[in-house]
This record gives structure tokens, C-alpha cells and sequence, in this order.
């Protein structure tokens, strides 16, 4: 990356002020919310996420037109940086996230939101000497192959984002992972920010709650569902006050109630997909995919079968660098059946049969079919032998998240 870099000239060094961001599950919903209140605020945004869903171009977001890169100026992007890469061997994301920094670079912005591939510590985004601010959100067993097969070892990595004197907010983490994190930022003189001890954010009466050193702000819920989107709220309030980016409450109230971040816990009401479900059917779509995410999204799901009770069904998919019975295991008891399904935009695809396997080594029951639709007329048929109109979860991966975005017409705005 400074190879190339360097062969650009140093675009890294002329980006607006960044806050990084690295963590196992939340990242894109933190992101996300604090562009929404930032936006809110009169403040333009750069963002950088990944993966996309439907469109490689929602990975590069503009703050000087607030809308994905579009086809002609990533193409010219893209080209620059493998010309003056020559050859040389590079990664699909490394290169790829140089034409975003040098996009970034030569658009106008008031902030760049980063957030990291995978890992941190050798992620292709850690060429940022001096972020306003860092973040960790929580830190969960995932792509073990690379970044370590304990929580300690995975936390080092992530926390490989720290930098000398820039201030970290850390969300919620095990033990084990939080005093990697904190010992990290010692190392480097960087003060940090604990959620329970030095701000904390709940939900009262319906609203949300975010308290700090400086007092108690009152703001409404994120239109994010589920509880851990409040937790998410603070940590992205807590990251824009570190960063000396705070623009009040009033544009906080705006910001979130406008955040938009599909395939988490997304409820899917309309479109031609849904229009295959079952007649009255609740159906809803998560990218989770690690055994953090499992936790999350089943107790997500316990709380809606506790509200209004319905046979749950799940369609899942994975992908091979995942594991699938630690993803599963927490839905054992909840979810009635679970359909594996394949991902055709991917080739690191779990084949559906063995998918299945897994998901019956977690204790739930489990048929593989060769097409999404094949699944959701197996739905139709359970519900009518119900007589119910069932609760439908599909998950597993990002990547089917947008699979199943692009067939029912909803691709990412």
C-alpha cells in the first residue's frame, strides 16, 4: 500500500479529517449512524465500506455529491492506480482501496468515515497516520485463518488501527478482548473511551439515552432495529465527540432518525421476492454471519416470538471462511427449520448439503436446496401445513443479503 501509494502521491496525506474504523460486528452500522447525524449537522462525508451489496460502487461514497462513486469516475480511478502499479503484485482490496483514497484525496469533504477490510493492523486502510479518531467495535471470533484462532489474538489485530495520541472509543468487548484494546492504546499514549465506564447509552421510555463526563443527552431510538443498535448509537455519538466532530443534539435527533444501512435486521414488506413468501408473512434480513452476529440476531428474534409468537423459518447461506455451527448453535430451540441455499456471487460458497450438516451439528433440522426460490416455496408449503403465517430470517452473508436485495428490486441508494 505506501508503494503504491507513493507511486500516487500520497493521497493518504491529503484526505479530510478521518475516523477509522475496525471491530468485528457493527462497524457498518456505527459508520453508518454517524454519517446520518453528521449529514444531519451540515457536515459532507466520504465514506468507505466493504463488502457491497449489489454494487461494487456502494463501497465509495462522496461527500461532495453524497451519492456512490458512480461508473466513470471509479473506472478512471481504478485506472490510474493500475498503471502506476505496473504489474506488480497487488490484492483485489489493496488496490481497490488506493482508488478510493485517491478519490477521496481529490473530492471535497468535511470527513472521511474508514472502515477496515478485515483486521487492522495490516488492513489496506491503516496508511492513516493521525485520525481525528479510532474505534473498536465489539470483537468476535471471525476469519480466524487470518487474524488468529483466540479472542486476544483476534483483538490484537483489530486494535493494530491505534495511533499515537488519537483518541479510541471502545464498544462493549469479553475480557479478554478489552484488555488487549486498552493495553494497546497504553502502549501508544492513546486516551480511550470505555462504554459502561466513560460513556454508556440505553434505551428509556422509548428513547435513547447517551451519557457521558459532560451530562445526559435525551434522543430518539435509531431507526435501526434491535437492542444492540443502541449500543451501536452510542459508540458512533461517543467516536464524533472524540473526534471533535460533534454537531448537537438537535442534528443528532435528525441523523437518527434518517440512517440507512441495509441487511441489518431489515424488514422486507414489499417487492417481487416477497411477493413468493407466504400471504402475511414476517420476513426479515441480516448479513450476520459469525457466532457474535448469531447471538445478536437470535435474541432479536426470542424477543419478537416473545411479543408476538409465530413459527420461525431461516434461509441461510455462508461462506467457507465462517463457522456455521457457532453462527447456528444460539437459534437451537428458536428457529423451526432451517433452508441452505447457495451464494452465486461468490466463489469461497458453502455448498448448500454441507451447510446443512452444520446446521444440524448446532441442533437444528435442516435441508439444502440449489436455489432461493426452492427455499422459499419450501416456507410456502410449511405455512400452509402450519396454518400460519410464519416469521422468515434469511442470513448468513452478506453476500446473499445482496442477492436477495437485487431480486426483490431494492438495491442500496
Amino acid at each position: 500500500m505506501e508503494r503504491l501509494l507513493a507511486a500516487l502521491g500520497y493521497p493518504e496525506k491529503r484526505l479530510p479529517p478521518v475516523i477509522h474504523v475496525a471491530g468485528t460486528n457493527g462497524k457498518g452500522s456505527v459508520t453508518g449512524t454517524m454519517r446520518a447525524i453528521l449529514e444531519a449537522g451540515g457536515k459532507s462525508c466520504h465514506v468507505y465500506t466493504s463488502p457491497h451489496l449489489v454494487s461494487f460502487n456502494e463501497r465509495i461514497r462522496l461527500g461532495s455529491t453524497g451519492q456512490f462513486v458512480d461508473d466513470a469516475r471509479l473506472f478512471e480511478a481504478l485506472l490510474r492506480c493500475e498503471e502506476v502499479n505496473a504489474g506488480q503484485e497487488i490484492t483485489f482490496f489493496e488496490v481497490t482501496t488506493a482508488a478510493a483514497l485517491l478519490l477521496f484525496a481529490e473530492e471535497p469533504a468535511d470527513v472521511l468515515l474508514l472502515e477496515v477490510g478485515l483486521g487492522g493492523r495490516l488492513d489496506a486502510t491503516n496508511v492513516i497516520d493521525k485520525p481525528w479518531a479510532t474505534v473498536i467495535t465489539p470483537v468476535s471470533m471471525d476469519h480466524e485463518k487470518f487474524l488468529g484462532t483466540r479472542l486476544a489474538e483476534i483483538a490484537a489485530e483489530k486494535a493494530g488501527i491505534i495511533k499515537p495520541g488519537c483518541p479510541v472509543v471502545m464498544a462493549p468487548q469479553e475480557p479478554e478482548a478489552e484488555e488487549v484494546i486498552i493495553r494497546a492504546a497504553a502502549r501508544v499514549g492513546a486516551p480511550v473511551a470505555i462504554f459502561g465506564q466513560d460513556f454508556t447509552a440505553y434505551q428509556d421510555n422509548g428513547r435513547l439515552a447517551y451519557q457521558d463526563e459532560e451530562g445526559l443527552h435525551d434522543l430518539p431510538l435509531s431507526n435501526l432495529i434491535g437492542n444492540h443498535q443502541v449500543i451501536n448509537a452510542g459508540v458512533a455519538i461517543a467516536a464524533l465527540k472524540a473526534a471533535d466532530l460533534w454537531p448537537g443534539d438537535v442534528a443528532a435527533e435528525m441523523g437518527l432518525r434518517r440512517i440507512n444501512w441495509p441487511g441489518r435486521l431489515q424488514p422486507l414488506t414489499q417487492g417481487p421476492l416477497v411477493d413468493r413468501c407466504p400471504e402475511g408473512a414476517e420476513i426479515w434480513l441480516d448479513g450476520g454471519h459469525n457466532p457474535g452476529a448469531g447471538v445478536t440476531i437470535s435474541t432479536f428474534m426470542g424477543e419478537q416470538e416473545e411479543r408476538t409468537p409465530r413459527p420461525l423459518y431461516m434461509i441461510s447461506a455462508m461462506l467457507t471462511t465462517k463457522d456455521p455451527v457457532g453462527f447456528f448453535r444460539p437459534f437451537a430451540g428458536l428457529v423451526r427449520h432451517v433452508a441452505c441455499v447457495p451464494i452465486t456471487s461468490s466463489t469461497t460458497a458453502r455448498d448448500p448439503f454441507e451447510l446443512a450438516d452444520h446446521a444440524r451439528t448446532a441442533g437444528l433440522e435442516a435441508t439444502p436446496f440449489e436455489r432461493l426460490e426452492d427455499a422459499i416455496a419450501d416456507v410456502v408449503a410449511c405455512a400452509q401445513k402450519d396454518g400460519e403465517a410464519p416469521r422468515i430470517l434469511i442470513c448468513g452473508s452478506l453476500y446473499l443479503v445482496g442477492e436477495v436485495l437485487a431480486a426483490n428490486g431494492m438495491a442500496p441508494q
